[in-house]
């Protein structure tokens, strides 16, 4: 765990801040992903973060992988303000090309050593059930799944998500 977006660069991919400019790369990227499954980003809905991105996430908190100008993948964190000992790891994506790479490791952990810099002791996500390639990476980062299965009927394709963690 000592990753650093530095050491995910190699030109012409780079690990970065996302900028505004980026939104449209963004959104093709999570829509390409959930395509995969039979849905699409819903910016009404699930994805409705992604519409503004510097309203929902602290900075420097929402990177996007760039291969040149091409949102290649994402990762995000999102902290409760009220409490920080906790870190939920969010948009994590990487272009179908690019899984088994390696490359998805090193983008974990980037949050899971941002995520300790910044003072939490916990790190939590949900994912789709129907996710299950995503399921097995996490656990093979030692998250454990909590029991806890959740609902979303956002007002597109209705969809149920498992919850993972991992104390830091």
């Amino acid at each position: 765990m000592n990753e650093s977006p530095e050491s995910i660069n190699s030109d012409p991919m780079k690990l970065r801040p996302a900028t505004p400019a980026d939104r449209e790369g963004i959104v093709a990227l999570i829509d390409s992903c959930l395509k995969e499954y039979g849905d699409a980003a819903f910016l009404e809905g699930t994805e409705a973060d992604l519409v503004d991105i510097d309203a929902h996430y602290e900075p420097d908190s929402f990177m996007v992988l760039a291969d040149r100008d091409e949102v290649v993948g994402t990762v995000a964190l999102y902290y409760d303000k009220n409490d920080r000992s906790v870190v939920t790891l969010r948009r994590m994506y990487l272009h179908s090309s690019l899984r088994g790479t390696g490359i998805a490791v090193r983008m974990m952990d980037w949050a899971l050593n941002k995520a300790v810099e910044l003072g939490a002791k916990r790190m939590e996500l949900w994912t789709d059930t129907q996710f299950k390639r995503a399921q097995s990476f996490y656990k093979n980062l030692g998250f454990i799944e909590a029991g806890e299965i959740r609902a979303i009927d956002n007002g597109a394709i209705p969809f149920e998500e498992f919850k993972f963690y991992r104390d830091l």
